[in-house]
């Protein structure tokens, strides 16, 4: 069994190989036992991984870390220097491109950044739009205005706001909306699309685009075909 390992900008997310599936699990529970290989895909500080290297280490178990390739298998990377691509968005686009095979996929991560990646269904991924995540832009924008402020009750919504925090956190839940919808326009609009979501706000943003899905653990199944295909 291999453990699969997402170091995000804020947190680290663990999972177990089930089969189809990624089972969620934390430091204190892993199963060393079983454990063959743990699979690492780091965006985040390498501080997040130091007890879980010290942990593998002492039960004797091999670490990978996932990179960004040109080409796997029949998937192509659509950065031309390719190591500029954020693990956590290829491993995304790995991840449908398996999970969801010969199908155009619109791509949505949304944490503390928002990616959006376009996939055709030849497996050529097209790149992607990075913005700031619904908190990162309401914070920045209350940041650098004298008279715009939120609150951190108000909740995102698509209607127009009737106070300064609902404009704000609306504004922000609307605009990355607005930027799938062009996605889909401007890259699928003839041959059509799925539009698979993840992140801390992609249940969010999945509700408010029809016939979308939300995937929760997209990246650490992108770790698991990453590695399934290695060789």
């Amino acid at each position: 069994m291999n453990l699969y390992v997402d170091v995000g900008n804020t947190a680290l997310k663990m999972g177990l190989d089930k089969g189809d599936m990624v089972e969620s699990v934390s430091l204190s529970t892993i199963p060393w036992a079983q454990i063959n290989t743990v699979v690492v895909g780091q965006v985040g500080k390498r501080e997040l991984l130091s007890d879980l290297i010290n942990a593998a280490n002492i039960h004797n178990v091999g670490v990978v870390e996932a990179k960004v390739t040109p080409t796997l298998k029949q998937l192509k990377c659509g950065y031309a220097l390719y190591q500029n691509l954020g693990i956590d968005r290829w491993l995304a686009v790995i991840a449908c491109h398996y999970l969801y095979p010969s199908e155009n996929i619109i791509i949505v991560d949304s944490g503390t950044a928002t990616t959006v990646d376009g996939l055709t269904a030849a497996g050529q991924h097209l790149g992607g739009w990075i913005i700031p995540g619904l908190d990162m832009m309401s914070d920045s924008l209350t940041r650098h205005t004298q008279k715009v402020f939120s609150d951190p009750l108000s909740p995102f919504a698509t209607e127009f706001g009737v106070n300064t925090p609902n404009a704000v956190k609306n504004g922000s839940l609307v605009s990355t909306l607005g930027c799938v919808a062009l996605a889909k326009s401007q890259y699928f609009q003839k041959e059509g699309c799925q539009v698979v979501f993840t992140g801390g706000y992609g249940a969010l943003l999945q509700k408010h685009i029809e016939n979308s899905i939300f995937v929760k653990d997209l990246v650490l199944l992108g770790l698991k075909y990453w590695h399934q295909n290695q060789g």
